[in-house]
């Protein structure tokens, strides 16, 4: 996993985020260019089975994407700078080198003023995220947990998606697991426990797209159902054609009113409401994919 070039050298300055499986670090390069970076360390127990020693799979996968990402270079993907493993006591040291970003998106909504973000900055905004989106899906990437907290904002504005903790290369035969993307921002496939691909992370980019103007969660359920509830109040119950057969829960029109209910989005425009409304199809086909929104009049229009 080395990246084959002498590894960077850089002090530690602050612990900025923990999680179970790694600690982040800012961190600033030794040397000319003195530059802020993000260190990802990866915390790696020695296990007693040895089938389960080494680095756990979902690292692995999360360097790997990073790397092959790495080539391309795009404006709106999180750059990886460096790679390496060492060995400490009885287990190993994973750590990751990213360039460092001064906030997440979640960060940036918190200071957003009570009036809300203008209609500019979030035309930019989300363009930024969608051709990020674009870019993964042309390349087969799945991200599987776009959320606030995996965007990153700089303090020029510029957006970059990071987190590939949960991505996946999409194959037609892969195995795609239930337990993917944060609660609120889940799309209803997921929720529904049936066969989803890229298009999970457009419902996501729509959540996050209608957070932009309400600067709160749109769907904020605490269980599946809940979760699920919350989705049909505002697009309305699908009709039971629409509704996933290969899906363990049932039909019922308890779930929800038929039609939707705009209440949440009064003041769309008629551009920023059909965005949103493709984003968040409740039938993954009938979703509109990071290709053609770029296209969108939302966009495209002055």
């Amino acid at each position: 996993m080395d990246t084959g070039t002498k590894p960077l050298s850089y002090e530690l300055l602050a612990e900025v985020g923990q999680g179970a499986y790694a600690r982040v670090y800012k961190a600033r390069e030794v040397g000319d260019t003195r530059r802020l970076l993000a260190v990802k360390k990866f915390i790696i127990r020695a296990n007693a089975s040895a089938s389960e020693a080494g680095i756990p799979a979902f690292m692995i996968r999360e360097v790997a994407l990073l790397r092959k990402m790495e080539n391309f270079n795009h404006p709106n993907i999180v750059k990886l700078l460096d790679a390496h493993v060492v060995p400490v006591d009885t287990g190993l040291d994973l750590t990751v080198v990213l360039e460092y970003i001064d906030q997440d998106l979640s960060t940036f909504l918190s200071k957003a003023p009570a009036s809300g973000l203008s209609h500019d900055c979030i035309k930019n905004m989300m363009l930024q995220l969608l051709r990020g989106l674009d870019f993964l899906h042309t390349n087969m990437v799945l991200h599987r947990d776009l959320k606030p907290e995996n965007v990153l904002v700089s303090s020029c504005g510029q957006v970059k998606i990071a987190d590939f903790g949960l991505a996946r290369i999409h194959t037609f035969n892969i195995a795609l697991t239930p337990g993917v993307v944060t609660l609120w921002y889940r799309a209803p496939e997921v929720l529904l426990n049936t066969v989803y691909m890229s298009a999970v992370d457009i419902w996501s980019a729509g959540c996050i797209f209608a957070e932009f103007f309400l600067l709160r969660p749109l769907f904020q359920g605490y269980t599946d159902a809940q979760q699920l509830q919350k989705i049909f109040e505002v697009i309305g119950l699908p009709s039971e054609e629409d509704w996933p057969k290969d899906s363990l829960i049932s039909y019922s029109v308890k779930w929800g009113p038929e039609g939707s209910c705009t209440k949440l989005l009064p003041n769309l425009g008629a551009e920023e409401k059909d965005l949103l409304n493709q984003c968040l199809a409740f039938r993954p086909s009938g979703r509109i994919s990071a290709a053609k929104a770029l296209a969108h009049p939302f966009f495209t229009k002055n």
